[in-house]
């Protein structure tokens, strides 16, 4: 899964890092949550960052909201939801982290992945439009894969993460070209760290939340004396 996103760079560094311009003012954020705007490079307008909604919601949807946050990469071809975005729109959405929660018998731990790199990356993803009541509105999702040895020990599924030289591939190569890309990315060349639980409130977008802290369970049982 990849529920929380993070994309805190300077608007300069990402225009350069991909190449496109926001058709907005690209913002600072260190808690991006499904059901809000965010930055993405569409395969239609790959010279532009636009901001659709967090949350697939497919075309022939009766109203617009409570979209799909992912996609399995195994099952793109298969979903009516995803099947023609899959073939005609697809997407990176932009990102410097993400954030999945390990769940314990303590409760969820908040996690943050990031490249050991430092600067922006982008993750494979879809989008929709969406027209009714005369308004039209655009959203999409990130798909999903397999987990890595970095993820795996706090979540199920990860995220697609694209190689700068995947990126072209994924908006604009082939079907056999872009499921060659639809693999973990190396977990080498990740790095995942505990931070606050504070991120568990869209409310919550400040810098704090991308440090790392003790993890809940070190801190209620003392195991964080003896690291």
């Amino acid at each position: 899964m990849c529920g929380r996103l993070s994309l805190f760079a300077a608007e300069s560094v990402v225009t350069d890092r991909f190449d496109a311009t926001p058709t907005r003012p690209l913002r600072r954020r260190y808690n991006v949550a499904p059901g809000q705007d965010h930055a993405v490079v569409r395969d239609d307008a790959p010279d532009e960052i636009r901001f659709p909604t967090w949350g697939l919601v497919p075309r022939w949807a009766d109203e617009f909201g409570g979209g799909h946050v992912n996609a399995r990469a195994e099952t793109l071809t298969e979903k009516p939801s995803f099947r023609d975005a899959y073939d005609e729109r697809r997407c990176l959405v932009l990102a410097d982290g993400f954030y999945d929660w390990q769940e314990s018998d303590l409760g969820t731990q908040p996690y943050r992945f990031t490249l050991d790199r430092d600067e922006p990356f982008a993750l494979a993803g879809l989008w929709e439009r969406w027209e009714g009541d005369g308004d039209e509105r655009t959203s999409f999702t990130v798909v999903t894969t397999e987990p890595n040895d970095a993820v795996a020990d706090v979540h199920h599924r990860m995220p697609v993460v694209l190689d700068p030289d995947e990126e072209d591939r994924w908006l604009h190569g082939d079907r056999r070209e872009r499921e060659a890309l639809l693999d973990p990315y190396p977990a080498a060349a990740m790095c995942a760290y505990p931070v606050s639980t504070d991120l568990g409130s869209p409310a919550n977008d400040s810098p704090e939340l991308v440090e790392e802290v003790v993890p809940e369970s070190e801190a209620q049982t003392g195991l964080g004396d003896f690291g």
